[in-house]
């Protein structure tokens, strides 16, 4: 059978591009449609670098000939990411700190530090010099989570100022509220105090080289997370949430937090904690106490990453409560899913420098009572 090649483009039509609100053709993402009887090759460029987005805009395109113009049509995709060009950095830039990650959740419960503390001494492992700022201002948990409650952070002159020096355990770097305050003592503060404690912990430590630099935010979308993205530019986000349902609309809230046009910084993916239940006398079993994939069909419908999934055990919350992280463990479940977690970060970060301009911190502005978001 010969195919027509504007039955092609029409089919094309009803179907858009990755972070396009336009259909593929009124978009220009297609670049070019080539017919030789029943083969059709379509040359396509997309602006998001990520396999999952390359992998579905193909997929999308196959079928959408396959059931609109030919069953049997043989297809071939090309596609291309288009590399915006690099502005220069603006913002607070750390000197000496290569990648930023924010991870963050809709809401509490989700074990977002705990998922934190692991893909730090994950990357750790894997050679790469990691820092951890606990941003969580009101609940801080990173003392407890690396065993290092009793320290504290001493001052140390560079270049001379005075700077404070992070705690390190398990080769990583820890600034936390948690450090300046008595373990039975609420975090009573206010909006602006809570930013410059931040701050502070921010600029004035002396991080060194990073590799990494983890943010733990606070749950929610506040203005914790807005001062965050104020002072510095964030690489990318990772968004932690559980599968059932109550979890998941507030994980999309996030994630359409640090989407947003006047915020606009990339959603490296979402982790799956909690995915499934794994008694340790029956390890070969799973129970989907929570349900079943409700975060990996969220990063489907929400085309971002889809980073991994942690098993619920026992091992994970003792692992927490006597400061050894659960990754430190070799050749467990919860190492092995942290391993390939990590690896699908570090993976999307790479693929993100490449492909996309660093973010900008961003500028907030207070009018008529209320914050006005935007670009520096």
């Amino acid at each position: 059978m010969k195919l027509d090649k504007k039955e092609v483009l029409k089919a094309l039509e009803t179907i858009s591009a990755p972070g396009e609100g336009k259909n593929m053709i009124e978009s220009g993402a297609v670049t070019n449609v080539m017919v030789f009887g029943d083969e059709v090759v379509v040359d396509i460029t997309i602006n998001n670098p990520s396999l999952q987005a390359k992998k579905k805009t193909e997929v999308e395109i196959l079928k959408t000939i396959h059931d609109k113009v030919f069953q049997k049509a043989k297809v071939k995709v090309n596609i291309k990411v288009q590399a915006p060009e690099k502005p220069e950095i603006k913002g607070k830039a750390i000197p000496g700190i290569k990648n930023i990650i924010a991870v963050a959740s809709g809401k509490g419960g989700v074990g977002k530090s705990t998922v934190t503390s692991n893909l730090a001494v994950t990357l750790s492992k894997m050679g790469f010099k990691v820092g951890l700022l606990d941003a969580d201002i009101y609940g801080p948990s990173a003392p407890i989570m690396f065993d290092v409650v009793n320290e504290k952070p001493l001052a140390i002159n560079v270049d001379g100022k005075s700077k404070m020096k992070p705690i390190e355990s398990y080769g990583v770097k820890i600034l936390s509220i948690g450090f300046f305050t008595q373990p039975n003592q609420a975090v009573i503060w206010r909006g602006p105090m809570a930013s410059k404690a931040l701050n502070q912990m921010i600029f004035d430590a002396a991080w060194g080289d990073l590799d990494f630099l983890l943010i733990d935010l606070p749950p929610g979308t506040g203005d914790i997370h807005l001062s965050i993205m104020q002072a510095l530019p964030i690489t990318g986000a990772v968004v932690v949430s559980t599968p059932q349902n109550v979890a998941l609309a507030d994980a999309k809230k996030g994630v359409a937090m640090f989407q947003q046009e006047s915020i606009n910084v990339p959603v490296l993916g979402i982790v799956e904690n909690m995915a499934y239940f794994t008694p340790e006398e029956l390890p070969d079993n799973k129970y989907y106490i929570f349900g079943k994939e409700g975060a990996k069909n969220l990063s489907n419908d929400l085309n971002v990453p889809f980073l991994g999934e942690i098993p619920l055990v026992q091992s994970i919350r003792e692992a927490g409560d006597v400061g050894r992280p659960a990754a430190l463990q070799d050749n467990t479940p919860l190492e092995i899913s942290f391993k390939e977690i990590t690896k699908n970060i570090v993976q999307e970060v790479v693929g993100r420098n490449k492909s996309l301009p660093p973010t900008e911190a961003i500028k907030i502005t207070t009018m008529a009572g209320c914050s006005a978001v935007t670009k520096k």
